[in-house]
């Protein structure tokens, strides 16, 4: 904004000042210096809120110690869950677009899953991988079973095979 406002300057001397070009002029100095007071302010994203919020309204999460305890938890997860998806972000707000495409397939058959975001467990991400012998995040598990990743779930959604996999499911827990 100064350097805008230098060039206004530059300009203004080379052309005859009326009050208009002065009004203009000074409410342009006005707003480059509330911008740069605003900017001098902020110290990072985390300065708009307040340090001080009691415990009970911080985020929960269980730190997972080593690999064995990730994978114990990742097998309690798929037996524990009728449909368990391990993507990058939450079904709210999916963090790539695959998870996104997986999510938008489970939503569209009416299921009902669970899931966990592995960008929040670095351990769990890992851990999955060598749970599943697959590469590739998201993965999901139906019925304690792994289905796959975006590409196989993609092609089970257009043929007809996710739904009756969740189906199945649905009609072995009732």
């Amino acid at each position: 904004s100064n350097s805008i406002l230098h060039s206004f300057e530059t300009s203004q001397q080379q052309h005859q000042t009326t009050p208009a070009t002065m009004m203009s002029l000074n409410l342009l100095s006005r707003v480059a210096t509330r911008t740069t007071r605003i900017a001098s302010r902020r110290v990072g994203p985390a300065s708009f809120f307040s340090d001080d919020s009691h415990s009970d309204f911080s985020p929960n999460r269980k730190t997972v110690a080593d690999d064995d305890e990730a994978q114990k938890m990742i097998h309690e997860h798929v037996t524990n869950n009728r449909i368990m998806l391990y993507m990058k972000g939450n079904p709210a707000q999916p963090q790539c677009g695959f998870s996104a495409t997986v999510v938008k397939i489970l939503q569209d058959n009416g299921a009902d899953f669970s899931s966990v975001n592995v960008l929040d467990y670095p351990a769990i991400r890992d851990g999955v991988k060598k749970y599943s012998e697959w590469p590739t995040i998201p993965q999901l598990y139906v019925d304690g079973e792994f289905i796959g990743g975006c590409d196989i779930i993609t092609g089970m959604h257009e043929d007809g095979e996710l739904a009756k996999v969740i189906k199945a499911n649905e009609e072995k827990k009732e």
